[in-house]
C-alpha cells in the first residue's frame, strides 16, 4: 500500500519565517502566524486522511452506496465516501468563519492519501458477534483441538510440563487445557481420567480439559481424589460413570460445577486478554461480543477501559449464576461506551438453556438418532428460564440465550412469546438474541419470523458437526438445523449477525465467512460434495459481511455508531490482501489482514 502526501496545498506558507525589516511588533505577529498556520498544517495531516482504491474495491455495507472508491476519515470518524473527485469537491467547499479563512481552506484539503493495492480490499471493521475472550488466552497454552487421538493429548501435555519447568518441579499445579473432540478419534468414544495417569509425568499431578464445546471436561484421577464424593446425579448435567457405577472422569454441563478448578487471578486474566487481543488486530476483528462475562471480568475489562488498555470494542454479556440463588441482575453493571475511549459496553446477560450437540447435551424434542437413550439436557428449568427472562426484560437488560437443540429453542421461544405477544413488549427495543439458534423444528422457524428474535449464529459450528449432525439427528430433523439462509429470510428486520464462538473454533472470521458462503471443510469437499453442505442454506458473500457487520453492530445495539462505511459513523476498517466478495471459495482462507483501523488508528498492520 503507497501513500501520497498533499493532493494540493500551499507548502509556500510553511517555510521558515524570516525576519523582516519592519517594527518588532510586526514580526513577532508574522512569527505567531507564521507557527499557527505549521500547528494546523500539521494537525491537517495527523487528524484527516484518505485511503483509496483504483478498483473501486471498497465495499461499505451502506446500502445507499455500496462500492466507492475512497474513504475520507477526519480523527475517529468516517467523514465522506465516494470518488475521489467528488470527495475533494465537497472536501473544497466546506465553509470557515473568522480569521485565517482562507489559510484554512487551503490546507483542508491537504491531506495524506492512502492507496490500496488493487487487488486488495476495504471492508467495515469485523466483528465477532459470539466469543470467549478469556478463555480464547487460556487455550492457547495448552491447545488441543488438532489432537488425533488420546495418545496425542497426552503427548501435548507432557511437551507442555517440560516447556514450563515451575509446573514440572511441582506436581501440585493445575493443568488445563481445551479442544479435544472425541468424534474426530478412532471410536469416537469419550476419554477416562486412567487415561491421564498412563504417563510417569502425568501420573499423579491435577489435570482438567475441556472439550471443544466447553460442555464437558476430562479430568485426572488426581482430580477425582480432590472431589472426593460424588452425588449421584447433577440437575442439568451428567457425571459419566463406568457398567460398576464409578465416575470415569468425564463431567458434562452443570457437572463441570463440581470440578475444583483454581480461579484466575488478574495477573493470568491479562496474560489471557493480550493473547486474544493480538490474534484479534491481526485477524481484523474490531468488535466483540463476550458471551458470558461473570463479574470478575467484567471488573477486568473496566479497569483496562478506564486506562485506555482495550485495543479492541467489547460488547459484553454478563453472568452471575455461578454466584447466584436466583436472579442476579443486580450484580451486572450497565455501562455504555465507558472508558477513555468508549469502547466497553455492558447491557445484555446470558442465559443457559441446554448443552452441546457433539457430548449429546443438546436438548432435543426427541431422543437422538444415534444414542436413543437420551434427548440432551435442560440446564435451566423452564420455570426458572422464565423468571429470568421476565426480569431482565423488565430491569431493561437484553437477553441473549444459549439453545442449540430443538427442545431449547421450544422452550425459550414460548417464553419470548409470552412476553412479546402476550405483554407486548417493544422487540426492536428489546433485542432478544437466541445464541447458536442451531436446531429448529419447522414450526419453530416460523415463530421466529412471527416474533422478531435476533438469531446468532456461527457457520463454522456447521462446517464442525456436518460429519456426525445428521447421524446424531436423523434425515428429517437435520431440515431444521443449521438453517442459516432460511432464518435470514425469516428475519423481520434481515439481520443474522454472525461470529465463531472461538475458542470454541478458529478466531479467523474468514474461517467463518468461508463457513457461510461455501459449507465445505478447508479442503473443499463436505458430506454432500463439492457443492457444499444441504447448500441451499448457503449465505450470499454480501449476506455474510453483512452479518460479520453491520448486523453484529445492530444486534449491540450500535448500528448507528459502527458496522459501515457510512458518514458520521466511527472510522473501524479493515484491508485485506485479495477480495473475498469475487475470488474462488479456496483462495478465501489463504486471505491475509494487511491494516486493522479503530477510531481511524492504524492497531495492526499498516496503511
Amino acid at each position: 500500500m503507497s501513500g501520497s502526501s498533499k493532493l494540493k496545498g500551499a507548502p509556500s506558507l510553511l517555510k521558515k519565517p524570516t525576519r523582516p525589516r519592519t517594527s518588532g511588533r510586526s514580526w513577532v505577529a508574522g512569527a505567531v502566524v507564521a507557527s499557527l498556520v505549521i500547528w494546523l498544517y500539521d494537525k491537517a495531516l495527523v487528524d484527516e486522511y484518505m485511503v483509496c482504491s483504483s478498483s473501486r474495491n471498497i465495499y461499505t455495507v451502506d446500502p445507499s452506496n455500496p462500492r466507492v472508491e475512497c474513504v475520507l476519515v477526519k480523527g475517529h470518524t468516517i467523514l465522506d465516501t465516494g470518488n475521489l473527485q467528488d470527495i475533494q469537491s465537497r472536501s473544497a467547499s466546506t465553509s470557515y468563519t473568522g480569521v485565517l479563512t482562507q489559510v484554512l481552506r487551503t490546507i483542508h484539503n491537504d491531506y495524506k492519501v492512502f492507496h490500496v493495492d488493487p487487488k486488495s480490499i476495504v471492508v467495515p471493521g469485523l466483528a465477532d458477534a459470539h466469543a470467549h475472550i478469556l478463555q480464547y488466552g487460556s487455550m492457547m497454552e495448552l491447545p488441543l483441538a488438532t489432537a488425533t487421538s488420546i495418545q496425542d493429548v497426552i503427548q501435548r501435555i507432557k511437551e507442555y510440563i517440560l516447556a514450563h519447568p515451575e509446573i514440572q518441579n511441582d506436581k501440585s499445579r493445575w493443568i488445563e487445557g481445551m479442544g479435544w473432540d472425541q468424534t474426530k478419534w478412532s471410536g469416537a468414544e469419550f476419554p477416562t481420567a486412567a487415561d491421564l495417569d498412563l504417563d510417569p509425568l502425568l501420573k499423579g499431578r491435577p489435570i482438567s480439559l475441556s472439550r471443544i464445546d466447553v460442555h464437558a471436561q476430562w479430568v485426572s484421577p488426581r482430580v477425582l481424589e480432590l472431589m472426593g464424593d460424588l452425588p449421584l446425579e447433577v440437575e442439568g448435567g451428567q457425571i459419566i460413570r463406568d457398567g460398576v457405577g464409578n465416575p470415569t472422569g468425564i463431567f458434562v454441563d452443570n457437572a463441570m460445577a463440581l470440578i475444583p478448578v483454581p480461579a484466575w487471578n488478574e495477573e493470568r486474566m491479562a496474560k489471557f486478554f493480550d493473547t486474544t487481543m493480538k490474534a484479534a488486530l491481526a485477524h481484523g476483528l474490531t468488535s466483540i461480543h463476550d458471551a458470558s462475562s461473570p463479574p470478575e471480568y467484567i471488573s477486568f475489562y473496566k479497569k483496562k477501559a478506564e486506562e485506555g488498555n482495550l485495543p479492541n470494542r467489547l460488547y459484553l454479556m454478563g453472568n452471575a449464576a455461578a454466584s447466584s440463588e436466583g436472579y442476579w441482575g443486580a450484580k451486572v453493571p450497565r455501562l455504555i461506551n465507558y472508558g477513555k475511549h468508549g469502547r466497553l459496553n455492558v447491557r445484555s446477560v446470558k442465559l443457559f438453556t441446554d448443552g452441546a450437540l457433539g457430548s449429546w447435551g443438546a436438548a432435543l424434542l426427541a431422543p437422538y438418532s444415534d444414542k436413543p437413550e437420551t434427548s440432551g439436557l435442560i440446564l435451566t428449568s423452564p420455570e426458572e428460564m422464565s423468571s429470568l427472562i421476565h426480569q431482565f426484560w423488565k430491569d431493561g437488560f437484553q437477553t441473549n440465550i444459549h439453545c442449540i437443540g430443538d427442545r431449547a429453542n421450544h422452550v425459550v421461544l414460548d417464553i419470548l412469546e409470552s412476553i412479546i405477544v402476550g405483554k407486548n413488549a417493544n422487540v426492536t427495543g428489546w433485542r432478544p438474541r437466541i445464541e447458536h439458534a442451531q436446531i429448529f423444528s419447522l414450526e419453530d422457524l416460523k415463530r421466529m419470523e412471527k416474533l422478531g428474535v435476533i438469531a446468532s449464529v456461527q457457520p463454522t459450528h456447521a462446517t464442525s458437526d456436518m460429519s456426525y449432525a445428521e447421524t446424531r439427528l436423523g434425515s428429517e430433523r437435520i431440515k431444521g438445523a443449521y438453517a442459516y439462509q432460511t432464518l435470514l429470510q425469516l428475519s423481520p428486520i434481515n439481520v443474522l449477525p454472525i461470529g465463531s464462538d472461538f475458542p470454541v473454533e478458529s478466531i479467523n472470521p474468514l474461517l467463518g465467512f468461508y463457513a457461510a458462503v461455501a459449507r465445505l471443510y478447508t479442503d473443499g469437499t463436505s458430506p454432500h460434495g463439492p457443492g457444499g453442505w444441504f447448500p441451499e442454506q448457503r449465505l450470499t458473500r454480501a449476506q455474510a459481511l453483512k452479518g460479520m457487520t453491520l448486523d453484529a453492530a445492530y444486534a449491540s445495539f450500535s448500528e448507528n455508531e459502527l458496522g459501515s462505511l457510512t458518514p458520521g459513523k466511527r472510522a473501524d476498517f479493515v484491508v485485506l490482501d485479495r477480495d473475498i466478495m469475487t475470488i474462488p471459495f479456496a483462495d478465501i482462507l489463504p486471505t491475509k489482514v494487511s491494516a486493522t483501523v479503530i477510531d481511524g488508528k492504524v492497531a495492526y498492520g499498516a496503511l
